[in-house]
C-alpha cells in the first residue's frame, strides 16, 4: 500500500529541494519536498538553551491538505529543535558573505514535464546562482546560517534572468560522395558535412556529418588475390619519462607500458628559480601490424618489409618543464574615470611575466594579462573633460598694422608705416583648452590650462584674425564764412565799456568720422566801437509826400526793435532816422529808387586801403518842358565807406582733449560727474583753450570774446582697470628621444596671455615659457646569460631496452644539455626572470648527440673553411671517411654523409639605392626657436617662396639585395637637392593719368584719372587698383545785362521831350562762378525788365505818358492758368485828360515758355575717398545738387529755394574702402611621425590650416596645406610561418604522426607579400623560442590505415557569426566554429569509431544571421525545401522546424468522383481527358461531365456545360456512342436534322394530347 499523504512544514515555495515519484500497478504518488525554513531561536537568555519551531501539516497526493493522523505518524518530521539564541551585541561579529552571481543557465525541466519547442522570438528564461554564506567578521570563517538570518533575512541565492534564443547546430551542405572504398566488388561511399556554428543557449545538437552508402565495382576481384592487405602501425610516444634510479638486470622479459604511465615526482619547485637545467628522459611507442579490415594480426606479418630499418620504439626525450609566473600586479587605473554619454563600462589591467619558460611539452604559460569591468555605472564620477578650441582664446593684439604687404604697390608717401591709419587686421593665438566641469564649482575667473591641439583636431577652430581700423587724421567740410555782423557787447546781460566785437560764423557740413571738436575754429571776432545790444529790423514802404500829392516826402517804414537773439523787444531800440523820398510831379524827371549796396570791397580797414562800396540809381523818365530837371550823373551814384574797423581779426584755438583723468585730480569748486549706474568711475578731460590773433599767432584771451569760448572741461568714462590674465603653465612637452651627439634633450612649457592688463592693472608676468633638461632615463640594468658546461650525451638505458626486447649494443641518437642561469652587472647570480626581461634571447640548452655504434660511419672532422677571393664568391670545408668507412656502400651516399660543404663568403660592401620620387619643394622652417606663441609673424614675415630643398629616400641593400638599416650607407637615409619656389608677382600699374573731362557739361559731374597695367600678376600675385573722386565745374555762361539808358527821344524839332524814343542797356556773356564771392556760388539779382529771359534781349522803344513802374508776376507756373503782373503810377501825365495804361496785366500760362518749373537734379556719387596716408578703410564720398529749369537748363540754386522747393538729401555720407585682405596661414605643424615604422612606404606628414581666406583682391591662399616627405627605409623584420607539411609517419605505414612547420625570420621593404622577402637571421626578429612559443610549430597527426575508421582533417574555420536579436547584436565578439568527421572505410569496422568532434574560438567582426525556408517547384506533387542563410548558404539547421514546408502534397478531399483523377500539377481533382469538370460553389469538383463535340479521348477548352445528363458506367457510354442525338458534329457545326426530328416529335405528342382531350 502507497501511501496517499505526505507531511509538509511551512516553507518559501521558491526553494526546491528534490522530486520523488513512487508509482505500481494501481496508483501513483508523487512526493515534493520542499527545504524549510525554521522560525526565529527564541528562548530566554542568550546562548545554547534556545529552541525553534516550525508548523506541519498534511497534504493529500492530489494537492489538498487533510488532518495530520492521514499521515503516518514514523515519518512525522520534527517541529521543534533546541538553537543557539543570537542576541543583538552578536550582530557586529557576523554577516552575510554573497559571491557573484554565476552564469545565467537554462531553467531545468522536471521529469514529468513535456518539453515543447516553441518558436523562441527575443529570449528564454534562465536562472543565476550564486553562494550565501555566513561568516564570522573577524576571520571569514563560515557559520550557521541561522546566525545571519536572526539579524537579517537571506540574500537571495537565485534569480531570473534571460539567455538568448536556443541556436541549433548549423551545418553546411554535403559533400559529393568520396570514391569506392574498393577497386572490385563490394565497398563503401561516404560524404561529409563541416559545422558552421556550434548548438547554444538549449539548441539541438549537431546531426551526424558522414552519410556511408555501399557501392559496387563493375570489376569482380580476381580469384587468386589476397583478401586482407597489411600495415605498419605505430602508435603516439608516450609520456616523457625518467629512467630508474639503477641500471639493474631484469630477469626473464621485461614488458614496457605504454600507457603513458608517468611517476609522479612532485617537488617544491621556486617561483623565481636562479638557474634552469633540463633532465633527459625517454619515450616508448607501440608497433603493431593491422589487417585491411582493421584487426590487429601478428607483428613479423609487417616486418619482414622493415629488415634493414626496423621500426624505433624509443627515443630520448627532455623531460617537460613546465611555465611558471610571477604574482599578478595590482590593478592599473579604471579606464574610464568620468562620467559620459557612452555607458559603456571602463576596464582594468593586472599584469605577470614569465619567470619559466615551458620546454619538453611543459604546461603552457596561462593568460598573462588580466582585465575586468570597473565603474560600470558611473554615476558617482565626475563628467568627463570637453575639449574645445573656442573655449579660451588670447584676446586680439593691440591695432595691427593695415596690410603692409600692399604698401609697395601704392604710392611711396606711405612708406612712413607710423603714418599709416584705416583698416587692417588683428591676429590672435587660437589654442585648446579643457571645458570647465559645471558641476564642480570653481572661481569665476579661473583660466583654463592649454591642451594638446590634438585633442580638438575635431573640432572647427574659431576665427584668429578680424578687421581693425587705425583713426585717420580727420577732416572736416566747412561753409563759407559769414558777413561780418554787427557791433555787439560780448555780453548783452552785463554791458561794459564802449568796445565790442563783430562776429561771422561758419557751419560744418560733415566731418570723416570724428567728434566734431577736432574741426579748425567756426567762430572769428574782431573788436569795434560803440556795441549795442538791439536794432531795428526795418521793412521799406512807399514814398509818402509831405505835401499836396507830388513833391518831397518821406519812406514809410514798418520798423521792429529786435535784440540780438531775433527777439523782438518794446523799446528798447533808439529812434530811426527817418528815410527822404521824392515823387515825382507831372512833367518832372522820374528816378529809379537806390539799388542795394555793393559788396565791400574790403573785408576790414587798413593803412593802405579803405572799403567801400556803392549804390546806384537810374532815370526812368525824362522831365517835361516845365518839369523839374533830371540829376547829373554824379548823382546818380553814391559811395560810403563800410568795413572800416581795422583788420584784427581773433579767434579762440582749443587744443585736442587730454585724457580721461579721476575727478579727484582736479581741485574744481564744480558739480561732480559722478553716475552711480556707470560701471567705471566717471573722470574729467581738460583741454586748452587759447585766443589766437588771425596770422599772428597767441595773445591774451581778453582780445577774444568770452561768449564764445570753448568748453574745457567736460566728464568723461574713466577705462575700467583690467589685470593681466594668463594661462596656467601647459603640461610639460613629452621627452624626446635620446639625443645624438652627446646633446642634452630638453622639453618645454608655456602659458598665453588671455588678457594684457591695462589702466593700473596689475601686470603680465615675464616669464611666459619655461625650458628644463629632461629628467635622465634611468640606466637599464645589464644582465647576461651564463651557459655551462654540455653534459654527456644521454641515450635510452639498456634497461629499457632490454624491455622492449630490442638487440644491440648501447649506443644510437641522444640528447645533451646544459645549464643556464643569470649573472648581473657585478657578476652575482640574480633571478632568472631579470634575464628574461634584459639579456636577450635565452641560449640553446638541448641539442642532439650520438654516441658511434661500431657500424656507423667513420668521418674525420670539417677542415676550416677556404678563403673567400671577394664578395659574391664562396668558400667551402671538406671531411673524408676513414677506416672502414670507405668500403661500406651506405656511407659512400653523399646525400646521407656529404664530404663537402659549401656557404656564401661575407661581404661587408653595401649599395645605394634611391626609392620613391622627389618629395614636394619644402622650404626652411621660419619659426624662431623659443616661446613661438609670443612671437607674432605679420604676413610679410610668412615665407612662400625662395630656394628650398626636397628629399628622396635612399635605400641600403646588401650584396644579396637585403636592406640593412640605412644609416649605414648615408647619414641621413636621404638624397637632397636645391630646388626653387618662385615667387608671386604682384601686378604693375603705370602712374595716375591726367584727370578727364567732367562728366556733366552743366553743373555738377565726376571726373577721373586711372593707372593702365603694365604687368599682369603671377603666381598668385593680386592686382592693386585706386580710384580717386573729382567734382567738375560747370562751363555755363548766361547773360548779364546793365540797367537801361536814359529814354532818348528822336524829334527833329524842337518839341518836349516826350513821345517815343529809344533805350539802350549792354549785354555780356558771363560765367557766374566767375562772380563768385564767399560761398563758392553766385547768385545773380532777378531781372524784371523784360517778359522773355533766357534770349539775347533787344533794345526796347518806349513813349512818354506816363510812368509806370515794373511789373512783378503774382502766380506760380501752373499748366491751365493764368498769371498776372501789376505796377503803379511813378508819375502822373501832364495832361489831365491823358489815362494811364493798365496797372494789371494776365496771360495765360505756358510752361516752359511764359513760365518755369524748377527742380533740384543731384550728381553721381563720387568714389570713397580715404585720407592721405590711409590705403583701405573708412572714407566719404559726395555728390553735387543743382537746380534744374523745366526747359533742361541749369539755373541759380536760389531759383529752386524761391519755389520753396524743399530737399532732405544728404549730399555727403560715410563709405568704406574694402581692405584687399590676404590670406593669412597658421604655422605648419611639427612633422607627424612616419605612417610606417619600416619599409619603402612611409611618408611624413605636416599640415596648415587657413587662419582667414583671401577677398577683396588680397593675396590668394596656396593650395597646398599639407607636405609629405618621405621616411628613411629601414628594413622590416618579420616572422613567417610555413604552411603546414603532410602528416608524416616515422618507420611504418600509418599511424600516430606529426605535421610541422616552420618559424623563420624574413626582411623586406614594407609591401610584403606583394614583394619577396629573404630569410636573415632569426636574431634579427627577436627571441625565436619566445615566438615558438606563441605559435604552434608541431602538431599530432593520424594516418589513417587501411580498413580504419577514423576522422577527417579538420574542417576550416566558418565565418564569423554573432548572437542577434532581431538582427542587431549587443557582443563584441563573435564565434567561429570547425570540426571533424568520421570517415568508415570497412563496414564491419564501425564498433572502434571514434565520435564525431567540433570545436569553436572567439573572432571579431562577425555578422547577423538570419534563416527561412525556402522551397522549389512542384513536381508531381513533390518538391524540395532547405533551409538558407542570409548570406545565401544552404545549411541544415537554423530554420524553425514548425514552420517547415511541406515536400508532398495529396488531393483533399480525394477524388473519388467518376472519370477524376489528382491533378499532379496544382494538387486538386480534375476529370480525365474528354470530360469537363463541373464545381461546386465551394470550390470542389462535383462530377465530370462528356466535353461536346470532342471524341471520348479530347477534352473541350472550356468548362461552361451544365451537364445535363450525367454519364453512366463506362460500357453504356460505349454502346450508345454510335446512335445518340448529338447537336454538334464532329467539325463542331450544329446539325439540323438533329432539331427538326425534335421539333416533329413535339408536333406529334402536341398532336396526340389534343386527340385525348377531344376525346
Amino acid at each position: 500500500i502507497f501511501p496517499l499523504y505526505n507531511w509538509m512544514y511551512n516553507t518559501p515555495l521558491s526553494l526546491h529541494l528534490f522530486c520523488q515519484c513512487i508509482s505500481n500497478e494501481n496508483a501513483l504518488f508523487i512526493c515534493v519536498c520542499f527545504a524549510g525554513q525554521w522560525g526565529q531561536c527564541v528562548g530566554d537568555e542568550c546562548g545554547s538553551g534556545g529552541y525553534q519551531t516550525r508548523t506541519l501539516w498534511c497534504v493529500h497526493a492530489e494537492g489538498w491538505t487533510t488532518h495530520l493522523s492521514h499521515c503516518p505518524p514514523r515519518d512525522r518530521p520534527e517541529s521543534r529543535r533546541p538553537c543557539f539564541k543570537v542576541c543583538g551585541w552578536h550582530q557586529d561579529l557576523f554577516e552575510w558573505d554573497v559571491s557573484e552571481w554565476g552564469a545565467c543557465v537554462l531553467v531545468p525541466f522536471f521529469s514529468n514535464e513535456l518539453k515543447l519547442r516553441t518558436e523562441c522570438v527575443t529570449a528564454q528564461h534562465g536562472i543565476q546562482r550564486r553562494k550565501v554564506l555566513c561568516v564570522r567578521t573577524t576571520n571569514r570563517t563560515a557559520v550557521s546560517l541561522r546566525i545571519c538570518e536572526f539579524f537579517s533575512q537571506k540574500p537571495p541565492v537565485e534569480q531570473a534572468c534571460l539567455i538568448p534564443c536556443p541556436q541549433d547546430c548549423i551545418v553546411s551542405d554535403f559533400t559529393p560522395w568520396s570514391g569506392c572504398s574498393k577497386t572490385c566488388g563490394l565497398g563503401l561511399q561516404y560524404r561529409t558535412r563541416h559545422v558552421l556554428a556550434t548548438p547554444m543557449y538549449g539548441g539541438a545538437d549537431c546531426p551526424n556529418l558522414t552519410e556511408t552508402r555501399t557501392c559496387t565495382h563493375p570489376v569482380e576481384c580476381p580469384a587468386g588475390e589476397e583478401r586482407h592487405q597489411y600495415s605498419l602501425k605505430v602508435g603516439a610516444w608516450s609520456e616523457c619519462r625518467l629512467p630508474h634510479d639503477k641500471d639493474s638486470l631484469l630477469s626473464g622479459r621485461t614488458t614496457v607500458d605504454f600507457s603513458g604511465f608517468q611517476e609522479n615526482n612532485t617537488h617544491h619547485q621556486s617561483r623565481y628559480p636562479m638557474s634552469w637545467q633540463l633532465e633527459v628522459g625517454y619515450q616508448t611507442r607501440q608497433v603493431r601490424c593491422t589487417r585491411s579490415d582493421g584487426k590487429n594480426v601478428m607483428l613479423s606479418l609487417c616486418l619482414y618489409l622493415y629488415l634493414n630499418s626496423p621500426p624505433v620504439t624509443f627515443r630520448s626525450c627532455v623531460m617537460p618543464r613546465h611555465c611558471l609566473v610571477s604574482d599578478w600586479s595590482s590593478w592599473s587605473l579604471c579606464s574610464k574615470t568620468c562620467r559620459s554619454s557612452d555607458l559603456s563600462p571602463g576596464f582594468r589591467l593586472r599584469t605577470r611575466i614569465m619567470t619559466q619558460i615551458p620546454d619538453g611539452g611543459g604546461n603552457q604559460c596561462p593568460a598573462l594579462e588580466e582585465k575586468e569591468a570597473c565603474n560600470i555605472l558611473g554615476d558617482l564620477l565626475p563628467n568627463c573633460p570637453r575639449y574645445f578650441p573656442e573655449v579660451r582664446v588670447a584676446e586680439y593684439g593691440l591695432g595691427g598694422v593695415p596690410h603692409r604687404p600692399l604698401m609697395s604697390q601704392l604710392d611711396k608717401r606711405l612708406a612712413n608705416i607710423s603714418a599709416l591709419c584705416g583698416a587692417g587686421i588683428q591676429m590672435r593665438k587660437t589654442y585648446c583648452v579643457q571645458i570647465p566641469d559645471d558641476s564642480v564649482p570653481h572661481h569665476r575667473k579661473e583660466v583654463s590650462r592649454p591642451v594638446s591641439a590634438r585633442l580638438c583636431a575635431a573640432e572647427k577652430p574659431p576665427s584668429s584674425v578680424q578687421s581693425c581700423s587705425l583713426p585717420c587724421q580727420h577732416h572736416c567740410l566747412l561753409s563759407a564764412w559769414s558777413d561780418w555782423g554787427p557791433c555787439l557787447h560780448d555780453n548783452c546781460k552785463e554791458p561794459q565799456g564802449k568796445k565790442g566785437f563783430r562776429s561771422r560764423t561758419r557751419e560744418v557740413l560733415w566731418v570723416s568720422s570724428s567728434p566734431a571738436d577736432t574741426c579748425p575754429h567756426l567762430v572769428e571776432s574782431m573788436p569795434c566801437e560803440d556795441p549795442t545790444c538791439y536794432r531795428w529790423d526795418i521793412q521799406e514802404g512807399t514814398c509818402v509826400p509831405s505835401q499836396s500829392h507830388c513833391g518831397p516826402g518821406t519812406v514809410a517804414l514798418a520798423r521792429f526793435c529786435q535784440s540780438t537773439p531775433g527777439e523782438t523787444v518794446a523799446t528798447k531800440c533808439s529812434l530811426p532816422p527817418s528815410v527822404s523820398c521824392v515823387v515825382a510831379c507831372p512833367g518832372d524827371c522820374v528816378v529809379g529808387s537806390w539799388s542795394s549796396w555793393s559788396p565791400c570791397t574790403h573785408s576790414c580797414a587798413s593803412k593802405g586801403a579803405e572799403a567801400r562800396q556803392s549804390r546806384t540809381r537810374t532815370v526812368l523818365a525824362l522831365p517835361g518842358k516845365e518839369g523839374k530837371a533830371c540829376p547829373a550823373a554824379p548823382a546818380l551814384e553814391e559811395w560810403r565807406v563800410c568795413n572800416d574797423h581795422p583788420c584784427l581779426v581773433f579767434y579762440w584755438d582749443a587744443s585736442p582733449w587730454g585724457p580721461c583723468i579721476p575727478e579727484t585730480a582736479m581741485n574744481l569748486n564744480e558739480t561732480s560727474f559722478w553716475n552711480e549706474t556707470s560701471a567705471c568711475a566717471i573722470g574729467v578731460q581738460i583741454r586748452k583753450a587759447t585766443c589766437m590773433k588771425m596770422n599772428s599767432g597767441p595773445v591774451i584771451n581778453k582780445r577774444c570774446p568770452d561768449s564764445a569760448r570753448p568748453e574745457t572741461v567736460r566728464p568723461c568714462l574713466l577705462p575700467c582697470k583690467k589685470d593681466c590674465m594668463v594661462t596656467p603653465f601647459s603640461e610639460w612637452t613629452p621627452a624626446p628621444p635620446a639625443a645624438e651627439n652627446g646633446s642634452v634633450a630638453s622639453q618645454s612649457r608655456s602659458r598665453t596671455i588671455t588678457q594684457r592688463s591695462s589702466n593700473g592693472g596689475q601686470e603680465c608676468p615675464d616669464t611666459l615659457y619655461e625650458e628644463r633638461e629632461c629628467e635622465s632615463l634611468p640606466v637599464c640594468p645589464v644582465y647576461r646569460w651564463r651557459t655551462h658546461k654540455w653534459h654527456s650525451c644521454s641515450i635510452v638505458p639498456d634497461s629499457v631496452r632490454r624491455g622492449l626486447a630490442v638487440p644491440g649494443e648501447l649506443c644510437g641518437n641522444g640528447l645533451e644539455t646544459r645549464g643556464v642561469s643569470c649573472i648581473g652587472e657585478n657578476g652575482d647570480a640574480a633571478n632568472m626572470t631579470a634575464c628574461l626581461l634584459w639579456a636577450g634571447p635565452l641560449p640553446s640548452q638541448i641539442r642532439s648527440c650520438r654516441v658511434p655504434c661500431k657500424d656507423d660511419c667513420a668521418l674525420t672532422t670539417w677542415s676550416r673553411f677556404s678563403e673567400c677571393s671577394g664578395c659574391g664568391t664562396f668558400r667551402s670545408r671538406k671531411r673524408s671517411l676513414t677506416g672502414r668507412s670507405k668500403k661500406k656502400e651506405q656511407c659512400l651516399d653523399e646525400k646521407l654523409h656529404p664530404l663537402v660543404e659549401t656557404e656564401p663568403c661575407p661581404c661587408d660592401e653595401l649599395l645605394s639605392q634611391p626609392f620613391g620620387n622627389w618629395s614636394e619643394c619644402l622650404l626652411p622652417d621660419p619659426r624662431p626657436p623659443g616661446p613661438q606663441q609670443q612671437r607674432w609673424r605679420s604676413q610679410r614675415q610668412v615665407k612662400e617662396c625662395g630656394q628650398g630643398v626636397k628629399y628622396r629616400a635612399v635605400g641600403c641593400m646588401d650584396q644579396s639585395g637585403r636592406p640593412v638599416e640605412p644609416t649605414l650607407c648615408t647619414e641621413t637615409g636621404f638624397m637632397v637637392e636645391v630646388c626653387h619656389i618662385p615667387c608671386p608677382l604682384d601686378c604693375k600699374l603705370s602712374d595716375w593719368s591726367a584727370w578727364s573731362a567732367c562728366s556733366a557739361s552743366c553743373g555738377s559731374g565726376l571726373k577721373m584719372r586711372s593707372k593702365w597695367l603694365r604687368e599682369k600678376a603671377f603666381n598668385g600675385g593680386r592686382p592693386v587698383y585706386e580710384a580717386v573722386p573729382c567734382h567738375s565745374e560747370c562751363s555755363q555762361y548766361e547773360w548779364r545785362i546793365e540797367p537801361w539808358s536814359i529814354c532818348t527821344i528822336n524829334s527833329v524839332e524842337d518839341k518836349p521831350a516826350c513821345g517815343e524814343g529809344v533805350q539802350s542797356r549792354k549785354i555780356r556773356s558771363v560765367s557766374p562762378f566767375s562772380l563768385a564771392l564767399y560761398s563758392g556760388f553766385w547768385h545773380g539779382q532777378t531781372y524784371t525788365g523784360s517778359w522773355h529771359t533766357g534770349s539775347i534781349p533787344t533794345i526796347k522803344p518806349s513813349k512818354i505818358y506816363c510812368n509806370i513802374s515794373l511789373c512783378f508776376f503774382s502766380l506760380q507756373c501752373d499748366q491751365n492758368s493764368t498769371r498776372t503782373r501789376s505796377r503803379h503810377v511813378l508819375r502822373l501825365p501832364a495832361n489831365e485828360k491823358t489815362v494811364c495804361p493798365d496797372l494789371i496785366q494776365s496771360e495765360p500760362c505756358v510752361r516752359n515758355s511764359t513760365c518755369f518749373t524748377y527742380e533740384y537734379k543731384l550728381s553721381d556719387w563720387s568714389t570713397c575717398q580715404l585720407s592721405e596716408s590711409a590705403i583701405c578703410g573708412p572714407g566719404s564720398k559726395v555728390r553735387r545738387g543743382d537746380c534744374l529749369r523745366g526747359d533742361g537748363k541749369m539755373v541759380e540754386t536760389h531759383k529752386c529755394e524761391q519755389s520753396a522747393l524743399l530737399h532732405n538729401w544728404t549730399l555727403s555720407e560715410s563709405c568704406e574702402v574694402d581692405c584687399p585682405v590676404s590670406c593669412v596661414l597658421s604655422d605648419w605643424s611639427p612633422w607627424a611621425e612616419c605612417s610606417h615604422s619600416c619599409g619603402s612606404q612611409g611618408q611624413s606628414v605636416r599640415t596648415r590650416r587657413i587662419l582667414q581666406h583671401a577677398h577683396d583682391g588680397g593675396r590668394p591662399c596656396p593650395s597646398q596645406l599639407a607636405q609629405t616627405k618621405p621616411c628613411p627605409i629601414r628594413p622590416c623584420y618579420n616572422w613567417i610561418l610555413s604552411d603546414w607539411s603532410l602528416c608524416t609517419v616515422e618507420g611504418a605505414d600509418c599511424g600516430e604522426g606529426v605535421r610541422r612547420r616552420s618559424l623563420s625570420c624574413v626582411v623586406h621593404l614594407g609591401d610584403w607579400p606583394g614583394s619577396t622577402a629573404q630569410s636573415v637571421p632569426p636574431e634579427l626578429c627577436g627571441d625565436a623560442l619566445k615566438r615558438a612559443l606563441q605559435q604552434e610549430v608541431e602538431q599530432p597527426c593520424f594516418v589513417p590505415c587501411p580498413g580504419d575508421c577514423h576522422l577527417t582533417e579538420w574542417s576550416s574555420w566558418s565565418s564569423c557569426q554573432l548572437t542577434c536579436v532581431e538582427g542587431r547584436s549587443f557582443e563584441s565578439s563573435g564565434r567561429q566554429a570547425r570540426s571533424r568527421a568520421v570517415v568508415i572505410q570497412v563496414a564491419e569496422n564501425q564498433a572502434s569509431c571514434p565520435l564525431q568532434v567540433f570545436e569553436t574560438q572567439p573572432c571579431k567582426g562577425g555578422k547577423c544571421h538570419s534563416y527561412q525556408w525556402r522551397a522549389g517547384v512542384w513536381n508531381n506533387n513533390e518538391r524540395a525545401v532547405w533551409c538558407q542563410r542570409s548570406d545565401g548558404v544552404n545549411v541544415t539547421g537554423g530554420c524553425f522546424q514548425q514552420k517547415r514546408p511541406t515536400t508532398i502534397r495529396h488531393c483533399h478531399p480525394p477524388c473519388t468522383k467518376p472519370f477524376s483523377h489528382c491533378t499532379p500539377q496544382s494538387g486538386v481533382c480534375g476529370c480525365e481527358r474528354g470530360y469537363t469538370e463541373v464545381m461546386t460553389t465551394h470550390g470542389f469538383l462535383d462530377y465530370c461531365t462528356r466535353t461536346p463535340g470532342v471524341d471520348s479521348y479530347k477534352k473541350a477548352d472550356v468548362k461552361t456545360n451544365s451537364g445535363r445528363f450525367k454519364p453512366g458506367p463506362t460500357q453504356t457510354r460505349d454502346l450508345f456512342t454510335e446512335w445518340t442525338l448529338r447537336p454538334v458534329g464532329p467539325d463542331g457545326r450544329v446539325k439540323m436534322w438533329v432539331y427538326a426530328v425534335i421539333a416533329v416529335g413535339f408536333i406529334l405528342i402536341l398532336f396526340i394530347i389534343t386527340l385525348d382531350s377531344t376525346s
